[in-house]
């Protein structure tokens, strides 16, 4: 059991300490447990019950309102305020909900409305890569564990696949040739499955290689596929020299081909590459890259 000062529900929930304290003195909503000298803490049943709070309040449900729900009823409130939420805040702070409590049917619920009513893409954009954020903030407080990250991975992934596996394989296509993988010690994956998704959505040949590949496997690929674009995500911490080093060692290694950087590591920096690597430093960049790269759907 995860135990959370009441600094780090303000972090997480975006509830003011304060307010908090005025919450649980008027309407008893939350009883934190105390240690044995007496410093107030809460636990993962109690982090999910204010995250639901946040997401009714924020969404015009009073406290007065709230306290008065049973715990199912403020479930389903939830459920239903975040199957319509066009802000996106109430999506991510549920799925933060049902990753601490392990609730596959809820994270299932919350991500399925909300793709049939947006689409995977604009779904991942909105809701998942923010909850991804969110994650990483929570593993930095050391609020979640390795199992809470695996479970929701798998997941998110797992919705990757399926996308994926349910496209058309268009013969002939006049699409570009894209090469995608993620460097050796390299193991987050869910980026570069969506870049796969987003290029084959757009009717791109893809060859897809995965984590952690070496640097000289690559070489058997190009001599048989010859890709004209190598695409990666770099996501585990990487200094900025090491980041130029293997930009360059990619840029040099096939010329002719262009090499697209992209990940959380690349967010907010400038590195000095060659002439043949773009760098993409956020989610906005590389959907307007793919624009330009265009649409080659063939019609059925």
């Amino acid at each position: 059991m995860a135990k959370f000062s009441i600094k780090d529900i303000e972090t997480v929930s975006g509830i003011k300490s304060h307010t908090l304290r005025i919450w649980e003195q008027r309407y008893g909503i939350i009883r934190p447990k105390r240690t044995d000298t007496n410093i107030r803490y809460y636990d993962d049943q109690d982090l999910k019950l204010i995250l639901n709070i946040s997401v009714l309040n924020n969404n015009g449900y009073k406290i007065s309102e709230i306290a008065a729900m049973s715990s199912a009823q403020i479930q389903q409130a939830v459920l239903e305020v975040s199957a319509t939420d066009r802000k996106f805040n109430s999506q991510v702070k549920s799925l933060v909900a049902t990753m601490l409590t392990l609730d596959e049917k809820g994270f299932h619920y919350i991500l399925s409305t909300n793709i049939l009513q947006l689409g995977l893409e604009q779904t991942f954009i909105n809701i998942i890569i923010p909850f991804l954020q969110e994650v990483g903030l929570l593993w930095q407080i050391g609020s979640i564990h390795v199992a809470h990250e695996h479970f929701i991975t798998n997941l998110i992934k797992q919705k990757l696949y399926v996308a994926v596996d349910g496209q058309n394989f268009y013969e002939g296509t006049t699409g570009k040739k894209f090469l995608l993988f993620l460097k050796e010690g390299e193991p987050h994956e869910i980026g570069l499955l969506f870049a796969n998704f987003m290029l084959r959505t757009r009717g791109h040949q893809v060859i897809y290689l995965g984590q952690s590949l070496p640097h000289h496997e690559l070489q058997e690929v190009f001599a048989v596929y010859n890709p004209q674009y190598v695409l990666t995500t770099l996501t585990s911490s990487i200094t900025d020299e090491e980041l130029t080093k293997f930009a360059n060692e990619l840029a040099q290694s096939w010329p002719e081909a262009t090499v697209i950087l992209t990940g959380s590591q690349l967010y907010g920096k400038t590195i000095k590459v060659k002439s043949n690597v773009t760098v993409v430093n956020d989610m906005a960049y590389f959907t307007a890259l793919l624009d330009e790269f265009g649409r080659n759907i063939i019609p059925n």
